[in-house]
């Protein structure tokens, strides 16, 4: 079975995270990215303002994504996780408030002195991060399946389909316009079975 789609190997991935501000960083990048099904390009688009938190965990507002040509935006519910580890809600308070930012890119830079940048992100430190954070955790990709941002995305979708959660809310929840397009992320599934991302065993 693929890394991707095993929630136990992304507890994993944050534990290999640590201590200290850049390792709250990325296991926010992580969480976020995995529940959400966000794409890297998304992920590090985030501003401050477009997270919102609520007693049932929190909300995200993309502003522009690639099947959003229009600019419309698209708001993504995440709930709050089963394990405290992999709870996606929390860890982006734990980045935010120890690097008391306020506004803006909420995805930034850390530089070796362990001080936070204005810079935002790019799509490529998102690699090299997650490239980094999984050698440190043990886990290796394969040829077909090699170890990328695009991965955290596909693994939304493969264990969402091993837990249950329908096409249609799987589809409204990564925002893919085609069927097809989805399920190549999967190759197989059976579907059976509140937002399908408090269905993915976190």
């Amino acid at each position: 079975m693929a890394w991707c789609a095993k929630t136990r190997l992304y507890r994993k991935l944050c534990r290999a995270c640590g201590a200290g501000i850049a390792g709250a960083r990325d296991r926010a990048l992580f969480l976020i990215g995995f529940a959400g099904s966000i794409r890297r390009s998304e992920l590090v688009g985030l501003d401050v303002g477009h997270v919102t938190w609520t007693n049932e965990g929190l909300k995200l507002l993309i502003e522009r994504s690639k099947t959003d040509k229009q600019g419309e935006g698209a708001k993504i519910a995440i709930p709050h996780g089963r394990a405290q580890e992999t709870c996606p809600v929390a860890p982006p308070k734990d980045w935010l408030e120890p690097a008391e930012i306020k506004g803006r890119p909420l995805f930034r830079k850390v530089n070796r002195g362990g001080s936070v940048e204005s810079a935002r992100l790019s799509t490529d430190g998102v690699r090299q991060i997650l490239l980094e954070r999984a050698a440190a955790a043990g886990l290796k990709g394969t040829l077909a399946e090699p170890v990328s941002p695009h991965r955290l995305r596909v693994g939304f979708v493969m264990t969402a389909y091993r837990n249950g959660v329908p096409d249609e809310e799987i589809m409204g929840h990564t925002r893919d316009r085609s069927l097809t397009t989805m399920r190549n992320y999967v190759r197989r599934a059976k579907f059976s079975q509140a937002g399908p991302a408090g269905k993915l065993g976190l």
